[in-house]
């Protein structure tokens, strides 16, 4: 499985996907934090049978929850992405990928629910703690098997 994480480490919550890529990858995933065009993702998961996207949202609810889609199946609305400083959204991403037949077989987009994004702010503890709980679930995905085990 290929997990990218999206994301702007200067924009407060904006930064939680790359905070999930990143502490996955130490724990030996294949993952990958991504800063630059969204549209770059059509590429880095060509190869990819099962890819796994963590990125910021704004659906207002609770700041640091976890949503869970399957973006080949789910109708989830595409400004939920707008946290994003991305200039085109994932969700337009995925509708424009699923249009042309280049989603991956199995694509699951985790958002963690942010409420904060001023240039230069730190995550919110609300969504710290969002970041651990989807770790947590990411790693308890079916799916997922990480070549080596998550510690602490």
């Amino acid at each position: 499985m290929l997990v990218i994480g999206l994301g702007n480490t200067d924009r407060g919550d904006d930064a939680a996907g790359l905070l999930v890529a990143r502490r996955l990858r130490e724990a030996g995933a294949d993952a990958i934090q991504h800063t630059g065009t969204i549209a770059d993702l059509l590429d880095m998961w060509q190869s990819a049978d099962d890819v796994l996207i963590v990125d910021t949202v704004t659906s207002g609810d609770v700041p640091g929850s976890v949503h869970v889609w399957d973006a080949r199946t789910a109708e989830f609305e595409t400004e939920i992405f707008r946290s994003s400083t991305h200039s085109f959204g994932l969700g337009e991403l995925l509708k424009l990928a699923g249009a042309l037949g280049r989603l991956p077989n199995h694509i699951t987009v985790y958002g963690i629910e942010g409420s904060q994004f001023a240039l230069g702010a730190k995550p919110s503890a609300q969504v710290l703690a969002g970041i651990e709980r989807a770790i947590e679930q990411i790693l308890s995905f079916e799916r997922y098997s990480p070549s080596l085990p998550f510690d602490e």
